[in-house]
């Protein structure tokens, strides 16, 4: 097949087609935005100086400071896992009617291999045009932001550009990473002239996710005796060892517990089929038992933004305790105003990656409904009631969401609990000053010596924050299925089952 004839039929098709390559496109433009945001922070220069000179040319601390640009480039990076999430669900957009178009090329004379390519080249076109578009935005915003103040300080890293391999690497690497992972998708499908088949798996699930999310905990948790071991060597630690086991152990918790959804979504549908009452918790058992996987699909991406916003409420709890042994001994935060106005910003990038994981549940509830409608028609049409259907959907989104949303949480407070120990301080000898007098030594004031006991300031669990976390994710999940839930009556229409 001729590339113009690929690209050709690449963009052909329906409007829940073309929706499906601008939301498509949206996606990768949003990640592409994030990922050179990150590199441009990792692309400020580091001023002569020791280890901790300031970039003294930015305003905000957390640029300034380059013990924390890390940090903020990875929070960027992060972010693309909620907008990946929200692309992957928008990939399935309209699968019936594509379905049906690739069969037509499948009749028409078309081999496997040249569909499989063609659905394949749909995602990776959408992602680079996507990638492309991003870019375009990020330099016109990059010189409209450029705007330094009186003093020649600037509020963004605006004077600063990420290498032309790195901005190639994001713009021509996210669509390869797509295409690869349509491909892979695709490995169990097979187009016939007569439709499409997909090979499912029938087995239950297995609880092997528990021993990557151990895995993580356990990467977590050896990052501080490595630095003993080295401290107690008077050697420093080679800089890739503590960045490697963060990465390791981040994404193995983030595979651990979306992988985990699918054994909890079937074990949840057997305890709702043994346990429920009602025809509508009786068809989301059935349905979750049918399909397990479809809730690791569904809440990948909220999950993910779960387990870093527990991360960072156990980072939160962490300050809060480093400011409360400051009031005790003196030996504590230097600024904690600072640190916790920075963990602001990052709750609020948690709160944004929620946003766009909801967008994400919405587009994958309505592929649900659509691409499930003759079955839902079918029931309608043996009698059973569309509220019945509406509240089956419901159970199964809410019944496997609980307990995932909780596993999340508990999982990514759980890897800060065991990377940050309690903050201690005290325990040495200091000389002060004698009350009354009005100096020491040279004004003839007499010093004396005060015994600072030993302080450790236990960080308390921050219930609140992570109540209030698995609350937004449960309104979230809500929210987009009730919202998925207006195109229920559209789809159970009787004229449905004559649909091809």
């Amino acid at each position: 097949m001729r590339p113009g004839t690929l690209l050709r039929l690449t963009l052909a098709g329906t409007r829940t087609d073309g929706a499906r390559v601008a939301l498509t496109a949206l996606s990768a433009a949003l990640a592409t935005l994030a990922g050179l945001a990150a590199l441009t922070v990792l692309a400020v220069a580091k001023p002569p100086g020791h280890d901790w000179t300031e970039s003294a040319q930015y305003t905000n601390g957390l640029l300034r400071e380059p013990g924390l640009r890390p940090g903020v480039a990875v929070a960027l990076l992060l972010l693309c896992v909620p907008v990946l999430g929200l692309a992957g669900q928008c990939a399935r957009l309209g699968a019936p009617g594509r379905d049906r178009r690739l069969a037509a090329l499948r009749l028409a004379g078309a081999t496997p291999g040249q569909v499989t390519g063609l659905a394949v080249a749909e995602t990776g076109v959408a992602s680079l045009l996507g990638t492309g578009a991003g870019l375009v935005v990020f330099e016109v915003g990059r010189r409209l932001l450029h705007r330094p103040a009186a003093d020649g300080r600037l509020p963004l890293p605006t004077d600063v550009h990420p290498g032309p391999v790195a901005v190639a690497a994001v713009v021509l690497g996210l669509p390869l990473v797509a295409a690869l992972a349509s491909a892979l998708l695709l490995r169990r499908v097979t187009t016939t002239p007569f439709g499409v088949v997909r090979r499912v798996r029938t087995k239950a699930p297995w609880p092997w996710p528990g021993l990557l999310i151990l895995v993580a905990l356990a990467s977590f948790a050896a990052i501080r005796p490595i630095g003993l071991w080295y401290e107690r060597r008077d050697q420093a630690p080679p800089d890739s060892v503590v960045p490697l086991l963060l990465t390791f152990g981040g994404l193995t918790a983030m595979i651990g517990v979306v992988s985990g959804t699918g054994w909890i979504s079937y074990t949840t549908g057997r305890l709702l089929h043994r346990h429920g009452r009602g025809p509508a918790a009786l068809l989301a058992a059935r349905r979750l038992i049918a399909d397990p996987w479809a809730g690791s699909r569904t809440f990948a991406a909220l999950l993910a933004a779960l387990i870093f916003g527990a991360g960072a409420a156990g980072v939160r709890a962490d300050f809060q305790a480093e400011t409360e042994l400051d009031r005790r001994t003196g030996g504590g935060l230097s600024n904690p105003d600072f640190y916790l106005g920075a963990m602001d910003l990052v709750d609020l990038a948690v709160a944004v990656a929620m946003a766009i994981a909801a967008g994400g549940l919405l587009v994958a509830v309505v592929e649900g409904i659509t691409s499930r409608r003759r079955a839902y028609a079918a029931q309608v049409a043996t009698g059973v009631p569309r509220p019945t259907i509406g509240r089956a959907l419901l159970w199964a989104a809410l019944a496997p969401a609980v307990p995932a949303i909780g596993l999340a949480l508990a999982v990514g407070y759980l890897l800060v609990a065991g990377l940050m120990p309690a903050p201690s301080g005290g325990g040495f000898v200091q000389q002060v000053c004698a009350a009354g007098t009005a100096g020491c030594g040279t004004n003839g004031g007499e010093p004396r010596t005060e015994w600072v006991p030993k302080v450790t300031v236990t960080p308390d669990v921050p219930w609140e924050q992570l109540a209030w976390f698995a609350a937004g994710g449960l309104a979230a999940v809500l929210v987009t299925v009730v919202a998925g839930l207006l195109f229920l009556r559209a789809a159970t229409s009787v004229e449905e089952l004559r649909a091809t």
